[in-house]
């Protein structure tokens, strides 16, 4: 079966008074479940350098919490954007766009995004971010301290789309699971990955992972029940889970459609021994 290409896009607000206060929200020391409605306006965040511009924080360095990375959800009114958006030289990102065209400047050429670009920005990139359009635009933002390793050069910057990209069936799977890999797992040069990882309906991880690498998960589109150290926690389209390295995860797409979530991971380097 083919769907259409959705992402979700949270709108801000806030529940109504009548809504239940119980929730999925959890904050353990393995894991974290945001849910998607507490990305509310209560809850929105402003950066300096920026016009027109909020943004919710899923993810931060923090003691017991993220340790490898920041993760933000932007919101770009029309005319909104900054010509100074990033204000740590040693970070690197990637931009994930899910609603609306901004204009990207990177090393002085424009690049129009849609719904589906993505965008790797290494340290020290020259780089604006504007939206010239009528549409309120809506991307995430996942930040790194880049960690350069002697004898391999910093990786190049980069502007594709998931359109673009063919998604790699895990094996064994029939396509029930399937990962979109935007940098080549070889190229030891970059130290995270941010993919798309795509279950069919009844598609599932079948087995606890256990490992080093610490995880954000931000759920696209879909829903599905997802194994977080001891507990099965029902996830949706705009919920977000934070995994520390080493929490058990497994999973199954519980919808009539398909389970779709954007994976942050970090890779290719020692394990620091230091503080």
């Amino acid at each position: 079966m083919t769907y259409p290409t959705t992402y979700h896009v949270p709108r801000g607000g806030l529940p109504p008074q009548n809504a239940l206060t119980t929730d999925r929200a959890r904050f353990t020391e393995a894991y974290a479940v945001i849910p998607a409605r507490t990305l509310s306006d209560i809850t929105a965040s402003f950066l300096p350098g920026w016009t027109g511009m909020r943004m919710w924080v899923l993810a931060r360095p923090l003691s017991g919490f993220a340790e490898t990375f920041s993760q933000y959800v932007v919101e770009v009114a029309p005319g909104g954007g900054s010509d100074a958006p990033e204000a740590d030289p040693g970070a690197e990102a990637v931009l994930f766009v899910v609603a609306g065209t901004p204009v990207l400047t990177l090393d002085g050429a424009e690049h129009r995004l849609e719904p589906g670009s993505y965008a790797f920005l290494p340290p020290g990139s020259r780089w604006t971010l504007h939206n010239r359009s009528d549409e309120t635009a809506a991307l995430h933002w996942i930040r790194k301290a880049y960690e350069r390793v002697a004898g391999l050069d910093v990786p190049p910057a980069f502007v594709t789309r998931e359109q673009d990209v063919a998604p790699i069936e895990m094996p064994g799977t029939a396509g029930a699971w399937s990962t979109t890999r935007f940098v080549d797992i070889a190229d030891l040069r970059h130290d995270m990955h941010v993919n798309i990882v795509t279950f069919e309906p009844g598609g599932s991880i079948p087995f606890p992972e256990t490992h080093v690498m610490e995880h954000g998960l931000y759920v696209l589109e879909g829903k599905g029940v997802y194994l977080l150290n001891r507990d099965w926690v029902e996830v949706e389209a705009g919920d977000f889970m934070w995994l520390r390295a080493f929490c058990p995860q497994a999973c199954y797409a519980g919808g009539p459609g398909r389970f779709r979530y954007l994976l942050y991971k970090d890779v290719n380097r020692h394990a620091g021994l230091s503080t």
